[in-house]
């Protein structure tokens, strides 16, 4: 179900569509060459907000664009940022071969909400990937009462999007996690309630539906084209070799 029509049924449990694809593949490409950043700068600490409204490290010109669709509450995106990101970073980013952009789907529908609102909230380029590492390493932790949560938020009476968003930060600790981590409350609060925010996470998402077909997280995209079937480090780091990096 695309997220347009799960937000329009609020509130809403958790759905199934957390991994998972069809098969493809491609043919071998030639090497690709490392490309030194500019003086004393670091591809890795190279982060900007691009206009799809995902956040990119490294190189903005790499020969190969990377893009992962994903969920902060998807616990195969979780695997991928513990056993793949790492690797990644030191050995495709940091090279200037791969850059590497993150941008959020909302695959559980309203538990989905309070992470991303929150995980943008500070404004600064520089906390994002941190904050998202943080969140998928705790991701265990902040989710273990979702169900009790969840009930809750079901027995609300025809609450608004943001109104959803705030239960599951209040229930599921995502507030004070961010507070542990710089953000003010009363800031952190203010995204929540942020109507604009709600749009931004729709329009997101149905960019990614309409041009890239994706139904499920992780979803990796590389320069434009999808990766079908890829949703794992050692998936991905076989497409990447095929491509000559």
């Amino acid at each position: 179900m695309k997220f347009a029509a799960l937000l329009a049924a609020l509130p809403l449990l958790l759905v199934t569509a957390c991994g998972g694809g069809d098969a493809n593949t491609t043919a071998p490409a030639g090497s690709v060459a490392a490309v030194k950043p500019p003086a004393g700068k670091n591809w890795l600490e190279t982060v900007s907000k691009t206009p799809e409204g995902g956040f990119r490290m490294g190189n903005p010109d790499a020969p190969l664009k990377l893009v992962e669709y994903g969920s902060r509450a998807c616990p195969y995106c979780g695997m991928f940022d513990a056993e793949g990101f790492p690797v990644l970073k030191s050995d495709y980013i940091a090279t200037g071969k791969v850059s590497y952009e993150f941008r959020e789907y909302p695959i559980h529908g309203a538990l989905d909400l309070a992470p991303i609102l929150l995980g943008q909230c500070t404004g600064d380029t520089a906390t994002f990937f941190p904050l998202l590492d943080q969140m998928f390493k705790n991701q265990e932790t902040l989710l273990q009462n979702e169900q009790a949560v969840s009930a809750r938020v079901q027995a609300m009476p025809n609450p608004t999007p943001n109104q959803v968003a705030t239960a599951y930060a209040e229930g599921l600790g995502y507030i004070d996690f961010m507070k542990q981590r710089g953000l003010p409350e009363d800031k952190a609060r203010a995204c929540l309630n942020d109507p604009a925010g709600i749009k931004r996470i729709t329009d997101q998402a149905k960019f990614a539906e309409d041009k890239f077909q994706v139904n499920s997280t992780p979803t990796f995209i590389l320069n434009d084209v999808k990766l079908d079937s890829v949703d794992t480090w050692a998936k991905l780091k076989a497409v990447l070799a095929q491509r000559g990096a």
